[in-house]
């Protein structure tokens, strides 16, 4: 048996791969007596499990993220029919039981990896390309009735909280380089147009490519209408130089100077608050943060 997932939360349930197969078998006896293994992941907010050859059980770790059950039961299969890659496919929806005491999903498992940062892809342009195309037709989809994502604040909204976060990462991290970075993007023209609807999320754990290329788009737990810069975050998340160039470009006029500005905001307060909240319970997470911070920071911005 694999090991239970290493907890990062207060609040967060118990699980383990006993636990899944209970409750795949209580309420889905179909599937009852499928293997059942623990994908190890630098995720936060869901804990994935392997059922049989090609289904994912996947398992709200607080009670926040099994709030966002639902929206993916109703929105995924609808972004699924418009979307050029593809993205989780809901197969069945379960409730509380076996001492769980949340909502929880079974999803198509999606084939690929996701990518290491730190290693440039072999065709930098195609994934920028890849990337760029699927924000043009994600913007596109018709927001009438679309919840507002979880990052749908204005980016003013979080300059007191960012500005205390870097105080408190003082040593850790340069001050004077991340508040240049905060001001720049809180000096440009705000977002003034409804939302539109935006992934929210789109870091490395939150991506899989197949052969250098984009392959799919996974939990979608941030999703809904915003400011589309906060998608923006996957420049610096998850490309070096040579492929957030690319990326820019394949965006063109979607990406404009001031929205690429405070794409560079959110990417930095984001990535402060998971140095500040992760660094002792995800040391991964609190790694690629501090990698976006040296991107946001260094000479090729």
């Amino acid at each position: 048996m694999s090991p239970a997932p290493r907890k990062m939360h207060a609040d967060e349930a118990d699980l383990d791969e006993a636990l899944v197969s209970r409750l795949v078998a209580a309420q889905f006896p179909a599937w009852a007596g499928l293997p059942v293994e623990y994908v190890d992941s630098a995720g936060t907010s869901n804990a994935m499990y392997r059922l049989g050859a090609d289904m994912v059980v996947r398992l709200p770790r607080v009670a926040g993220a099994a709030e966002d059950v639902g929206a993916e039961h109703r929105w995924l299969p609808r972004l699924a029919a418009v979307l050029p890659v593809a993205i989780p496919a809901p197969l069945g929806k379960g409730e509380p039981g076996e001492g769980y005491p949340h909502p929880w999903s079974v999803f198509r498992w999606l084939e690929g990896a996701t990518p290491d940062p730190a290693e440039p892809f072999a065709e930098p342009g195609l994934f920028g390309k890849d990337l760029a195309e699927f924000l043009v037709a994600l913007r596109q989809v018709d927001p009438a009735g679309a919840p507002v994502s979880y990052r749908g604040d204005p980016l003013a909204g979080r300059d007191a909280d960012t500005r205390a976060v870097i105080s408190g990462l003082r040593g850790t991290v340069d001050e004077r380089a991340v508040t240049a970075v905060w001001d720049a993007a809180l000096g440009v023209p705000a977002w003034d147009r409804p939302g539109v609807w935006v992934h929210g999320d789109l870091q490395p754990g939150n991506v899989l490519v197949d052969g250098g290329r984009l392959g799919a788009v996974i939990d979608f737990g941030c999703m809904g209408t915003a400011d589309p810069a906060v998608d923006l975050i996957s420049a610096w998340y998850l490309m070096d130089a040579e492929a957030r160039a690319a990326f820019r470009a394949a965006l063109g006029p979607a990406a404009d100077d001031a929205m690429w500005e405070r794409g560079r905001g959110w990417a930095l307060t984001i990535a402060l608050n998971e140095i500040a909240y992760y660094q002792e319970t995800n040391p991964v997470m609190a790694r690629i943060a501090r990698r976006v911070i040296g991107e946001l920071t260094g000479p090729s911005l």
